[in-house]
């Protein structure tokens, strides 16, 4: 059967001499694998339509393996995001997160939209960090995991000095701070902006600028979030680590002389 949706290219790999096989996030049928026959052709009309970041309209032949690729219709090829190294890097790692944190064939509109809004915010010159750490946060209910942001995950209170608990899931006030010696004290700025990330619309997001510590602590929390509850393990993430590595040497020079 013959089916049009809207959707994403997350995954891109070559198959045989002209072919590839294509990973399209769409609005209505969630995660769908396609073979786009010719792809790898210069003259192809899938050429295009096939390259990772793509957002489009596809004609789908389905079926109850992998389906064909027909045509495409572009709407973006998110250039900024393909010309510049460090773009591509974060876009790749919130393809690869949104990949392995989810099944094939699962629809949700809101995931798809989460998708389009925070590659569309990379490829317009928002911070790529903060956008990454948004969709992180957006990422973790998707994968089944739920901190507690808006309390204390242990009494339930709501004001007071608190910290973050990876043991309790979520954060804690001072009146539980023994309860967890491994507690992670973060700075109100970080605090702040994790219950933001989780809570708010992406849609409403406008111009964002954040101090480099505060986006330290965001990095190191969340990270050690993933890293005791996603159970994922990617290797694009790596790489946003050496860009990371790369940024705070070239800071670290630059004050130096």
């Amino acid at each position: 059967m013959l089916q049009k949706c809207e959707g994403i290219v997350i995954r891109s790999t070559d198959y045989g001499e002209t072919n590839k096989i294509v990973t399209v996030y769409t609005r209505e049928f969630g995660k769908i694998g396609v073979m786009a026959r010719g792809a790898k052709k210069p003259n192809s009309r899938l050429s295009a339509i096939s390259q990772i970041f793509t957002y489009g309209y596809f004609l789908i032949q389905t079926s109850t393996g992998l389906g064909t690729m027909q045509q495409g219709e572009m709407i973006s090829s998110m250039r900024t995001i393909r010309e510049d190294i460090f773009k591509t890097g974060y876009a790749a790692y919130i393809v690869d997160l949104l990949d392995k944190g989810v099944d094939d064939k699962n629809p949700n509109p809101f995931l798809f939209e989460l998708l389009m809004q925070t590659l569309n915010y990379i490829n317009d010159d928002y911070d790529n960090e903060i956008i990454t750490n948004i969709f992180e946060m957006k990422m973790l209910n998707v994968l089944g995991l739920y901190p507690v942001m808006d309390q204390c995950a242990i009494c339930g209170n709501q004001d007071g000095k608190f910290a973050f608990s990876i043991r309790e899931n979520g954060l804690i006030c001072h009146r539980c701070f023994e309860r967890d010696p491994y507690r992670i004290s973060l700075s109100q700025s970080t605090l702040k902006l994790l219950r933001l990330f989780y809570y708010f619309d992406l849609s409403r997001l406008g111009q964002i600028s954040v101090k480099e510590e505060t986006k330290k602590e965001l990095r190191m929390i969340i990270s050690m979030y993933y890293d005791e509850y996603s159970g994922l393990h990617l290797k694009s993430k790596k790489f946003l680590e050496q860009i990371d590595k790369f940024k705070d040497m070239s800071q670290f020079y630059h004050c130096s002389f």
